[in-house]
């Protein structure tokens, strides 16, 4: 029971993730680094995500982890089979929810909208081959700096959400899938720009599967008030703002 949950994104992302976390968690520890200085990671070589990943953990690893979170889809298609095999520690990672999308489609398309490495890696080929029938993947470019910058609820935000999904717009969407965490922090744009669509994001399931890893360890905390500790390769500026996303606040929150 001792130890606790390292979450590792590539920026402020993954704070979307750790919201879920606590709310189901109430009584654990966590600790947040986010890569802000070197984010994004969907658009550089497969080597460098690796080793911005490999820093990253190794920075999370020198507190005392009883699991790891890799709270980004690009991370984990490019490293966390890596990190499982090289770490004794249990790994919950990311991937688009396409399998959820999948079952709410109809007749029309499903959006799959994730970073260009995402994409591109064999874990999301992989994927779609179990259900991506109907499904479309969409590079998000510049989705992320939006949310890094702080401007996922400006009018920047439903331009480029637009222009990204413009030529379907006259088609039949079903779903559409945020296959980033940062686009969680879009989703109320979402949400507007496409109201009769279902937006489907992987998170709270992430934290399921979180809760499940613990409780068949046996190291779930059953009581006591959980603290939380944020990191940021970035500096202050970045801790701000992930503070500010972060909509839980019942538990105590510290920064480094």
């Amino acid at each position: 029971m001792d130890g606790s949950i390292g979450f590792f994104d590539s920026g402020v992302g993954g704070i979307s993730v750790l919201n879920e976390a606590r709310k189901l968690l109430p009584h654990e520890d966590f600790l947040y680094y986010g890569d802000n200085l070197n984010a994004p990671y969907g658009e550089k070589p497969l080597e460098e995500i690796c080793a911005l990943t490999q820093r990253g953990v190794a920075f999370l690893l020198q507190k005392r982890l009883k699991a790891l979170v890799v709270a980004c889809n690009t991370a984990t298609s490019a490293h966390a089979e890596t990190l499982r095999r090289e770490l004794s520690i249990p790994i919950v990672a990311m991937e688009p929810a396409l399998k959820p999308a999948h079952s709410l489609r109809k007749d029309g398309r499903v959006l799959v909208l994730a970073t260009k490495a995402t994409l591109a890696l064999p874990k999301f080929r992989q994927l779609m081959a179990l259900y991506g029938e109907g499904a479309q993947p969409v590079a998000g470019a510049g989705l992320v700096e939006l949310v890094e910058s702080g401007k996922f609820g400006a009018s920047e935000a439903d331009e480029a959400i637009c222009a990204l999904l413009e030529p379907f717009l006259g088609e039949t969407i079903d779903a559409i899938v945020l296959g980033c965490t940062h686009y969680v922090f879009l989703r109320p744009r979402f949400e507007v720009l496409f109201p009769d669509v279902s937006i489907v994001d992987g998170n709270a399931g992430t934290a399921r599967r979180l809760q499940s890893v613990l409780a068949q360890s046996n190291t779930l905390r059953p009581c006591g008030s959980g603290r939380t500790e944020l990191f940021s390769s970035g500096g202050e500026p970045f801790l701000r703002l992930m503070h500010s996303l972060l909509a839980e606040k019942a538990n105590e929150v510290r920064h480094g």
